[in-house]
């Protein structure tokens, strides 16, 4: 019979060469036969496949316990016996516990397909018989190897949707950019995109890091790709190597599935650890172990895994003084911020602040269904005096909350409940002009004659600089431009 194998395998080599470098799967042998298994390395490695061969159970559950496989291909009689199939029976459901998906081919005789059913019973994917016809046994492997691949980019699919269910970032979806300072950060983060350098984001709470974050992934060339994001403030101890590694079926009490990791899900994308200044150096050390080498290991497993991600972080806090206290790892950092960037605060790019708002006003108008009201002037005054503390999610949480405060379709100071030791000053001046709403009277005033007032005043403030008058506004340029005219200012 070998002689006969053996020609089959060497007919493979000649006709099939060309196809072999396309494919990398690698697929594990066990069977005591030597001559098999030459006859089986020679067709399987002419076709692509990367080989291993062993010849017993116990040699083929050490290999995996530590390396990946496409398939395993299995005779079902080994040292025990020849003909009753039980060793290789108990070695599928000892495969199972190790690697739930991974396929199963079971090699039998003509005479024990019967065992062959069994064995498709305890787990095994499909069989083929000795000799077998090479087109069969390859279109078998092929076919299982893709309902593998089908199988795990499901599961991934599943897992990453439910992410993305239980952490939507905030209501808006899209970048509010008119200052300045954002539009010259923006720029520079679309150019960082391209490469693949580790980010560091940097800033107050609320500023938009997550955002930020999304929106360089959306520009670089892993866009097509996932991105994972993770809240590292929340994970515990006990959680920490589960949620970002996984973990196998059976490794701890309550592990009762399979559970694919952060990473895993990030890979060949883009994963983001949000206040990762939040972890304990137990953690920070288990972190830069896949940062430096790029593999892990699931919690319960020996199995190395390699993934490839670019990591986004973010942080609060200031890591620098986090190292000089002991409380962060420096080569952790260094890893980390190969680019740090810093997002200023709200109050520092005021010319966001209106359009921001007039966003999340039509935002939550339609999430709600309400009809869509509109600031008054003092309101907008009053938006742009606050210091903003919680920076854009404040804002976005007060706008939510005016929506259904405010009466006869206004939305006045009282309405967004500003806090005025948090103002610049008084909620009725208009920031940093020097100019008091009390010199002039805007009790009988029209929206266009205050308008007007205001316009002409910040004009003067700022010599009639169009750049800086209309940022001190909150006004994109074409909205200041279409005022001018209007006022033939």
């Amino acid at each position: 019979m070998f002689n006969v194998l053996l020609l089959f395998a060497f007919c493979s080599v000649f006709i099939n060469s060309d196809a072999a470098a396309f494919m990398k799967d690698s697929i594990i042998i066990a069977d005591d036969d030597p001559q098999i298994i030459i006859a089986l390395k020679l067709l399987l490695q002419a076709e692509g496949f990367e080989v291993t061969a062993v010849t017993n159970p116990m040699t083929l559950l050490d290999k995996l316990k530590t390396q990946e496989y496409a398939l395993a291909l299995i005779d079902l009689n080994y040292q025990t016996d020849t003909t009753s199939g039980a060793e290789g029976l108990q070695l599928i459901s000892d495969i199972k516990k190790l690697d739930e998906l991974l396929p199963i081919i079971v090699m039998t005789g003509y005479s024990s397909v019967d065992i062959a059913v069994d064995a498709m019973k305890k787990g095994a994917a499909d069989f083929i018989t000795k000799p077998w016809k090479n087109d069969r046994l390859l279109a078998i492997l092929s076919t299982q190897i893709k309902l593998r691949d089908s199988e795990l980019k499901g599961q991934k699919l599943h897992q990453h949707n439910t992410l993305l269910r239980d952490e939507q970032l905030a209501s808006h979806n899209q970048l509010i950019a008119q200052s300045a300072s954002m539009q010259q950060l923006l720029s520079q983060v679309r150019k960082l995109a391209k490469s693949d350098m580790n980010i560091l984001f940097t800033g107050e709470n609320g500023t938009g890091k997550s955002l930020l974050a999304d929106y360089l992934h959306q520009h670089s060339v892993r866009h097509q790709q996932p991105f994972i994001s993770v809240n590292m403030g929340a994970l515990s101890e006990s959680l920490f190597e589960s949620e970002m590694f996984g973990h196998v079926k059976g490794a701890f009490t309550d592990a009762k599935n399979q559970r694919i990791g952060r990473f895993e899900l990030a890979d060949n994308g883009t994963i983001f650890l949000d206040e990762i200044a939040n972890i304990s150096l137990i953690q920070q050390a288990k972190l830069l172990r896949v940062l430096e080498e790029k593999q892990f290991e699931k919690l319960g497993s020996s199995k190395t895994q390699r993934v490839n991600v670019r990591v986004v972080s973010a942080t609060n806090s200031s890591l620098n003084d986090l190292v000089d206290n002991n409380q962060f790892r420096q080569d952790l950092l260094y890893r980390l911020n190969t680019v740090e960037i810093h997002i200023p605060s709200l109050r520092d790019r005021v010319a966001d602040i209106v359009p921001l708002a007039e966003s999340f006003l039509i935002t939550f108008a339609k999430k709600y269904q309400l009809p869509q009201p509109v600031f008054v002037p003092d309101a907008l005054i009053a938006l742009q005096n606050y210091q903003w503390p919680g920076n854009i999610r404040e804002l976005n949480h007060m706008i939510e909350r005016a929506i259904f405060m405010c009466a006869d379709g206004e939305i006045t100071v009282n309405d967004l409940g500003i806090n005025q030791e948090n103002c610049t000053t008084s909620s009725n001046s208009i920031l940093n002009n020097g100019i008091s709403s009390n010199s002039h009277d805007f009790s009988s005033a029209t929206l266009d004659e205050i308008e007007y007032q205001v316009i002409t005043e910040r004009l003067a403030l700022f010599q009639h600089k169009p750049i800086e008058t209309a940022e001190s506004l909150g006004l994109s340029r074409s909205s200041y431009y279409r005022r001018i005219e209007k006022y033939k200012l």
